[in-house]
């Protein structure tokens, strides 16, 4: 039997899905990447998409969404750039509960989902979890996972090896970020969600 471990984010994709529809911030997701490239930082803004709750490792269907640290001078690209960031957060709070309860810690990530398709994401997930993140040609492999499993029950396939095939890299980005900055970063992280658990 093979076992895997499994994590929630409730919200990726759709938190810039929201920035485009519902604030209009931009017409194309695609635009997403440009207008985060187009400042340095996020000025220290944190966007905590719990737009329905957030899920693991904090389990808090009750909480919405917020976001922290605007000022005067933040911009749109602010916004966007941490909603983006939020991401690699997220992550990496997922990925730390995973190896406390699983007892293995991972060299590399694999990503798929629409979200992939944005290089600044997945170089800020490559720099948060301090490990290469490596982008599929088929980015809807979620799908593509299910019909393999699909064939294998059907007998199309000798095992699981036999699959190994059908995933394929398009891309990989490599972590580049201080370890100082990751953690100055990450310590925002975190106080902005002890400060939506205790709202």
């Amino acid at each position: 039997m093979t076992y895997a471990i499994e994590g929630s984010i409730f919200i990726a994709g759709a938190a810039i899905q929201w920035l485009r529809d519902g604030l209009e911030f931009f017409q194309d997701a695609a635009a997403s990447e440009a207008l985060a490239r187009s400042v340095p930082d996020s000025n220290e803004v944190y966007f905590v998409p719990a737009f329905t709750g957030l899920g693991a490792p904090y389990w808090r269907p009750d909480v919405r969404g917020m976001i922290t640290g605007l000022s005067r001078e933040t911009t749109r690209a602010h916004i966007v750039r941490a909603a983006l960031e939020a991401q690699g957060y997220q992550t990496l709070d997922l990925l730390s509960a995973i190896e406390k309860d699983g007892g293995h810690q991972a060299d590399m990530i694999r990503v798929d989902g629409g979200l992939v398709t944005n290089g600044f994401m997945c170089q800020f997930l490559a720099d948060m979890l301090n490990r290469s993140v490596e982008v599929p040609k088929v980015t809807e492999a979620t799908a593509l996972g299910a019909a393999i499993l699909a064939g294998l029950a059907a007998g199309l396939f000798a095992g699981l090896e036999a699959t190994e095939c059908y995933w394929q890299r398009d891309k990989i980005y490599i972590p580049g970020m201080a370890k100082t900055d990751r953690e100055q970063l990450y310590a925002g992280w975190k106080t902005a969600i002890e400060a939506l658990l205790h709202t």
